[in-house]
């Protein structure tokens, strides 16, 4: 598995994990639960991993998913 992103923004990541879903792209979130040890001061950031073969493809649909605000 390789290192898609890391963020301590749990908004952010949730919207990662929606999109990789929509694509069907298998991931896992590592150090979810390091808030836990860190004193939940969320200093140290969480990871999202994919398979090496789906790295390409994973930037691409967040590439693709815009957040659209109306004017």
């Amino acid at each position: 598995m390789e290192e898609l992103l890391r963020s301590n923004d749990p908004v952010y990541l949730s919207f990662v994990r929606h999109v990789l879903e929509e694509a069907g792209i298998a991931f896992l979130q590592l150090d979810e639960h390091m808030s836990a040890v860190e004193g939940s001061i969320g200093i140290l950031p969480r990871r999202i991993m994919v398979v090496g073969e789906d790295l390409s493809r994973a930037r691409l649909a967040l590439g693709n998913a815009a957040l659209t605000k109306d004017t």
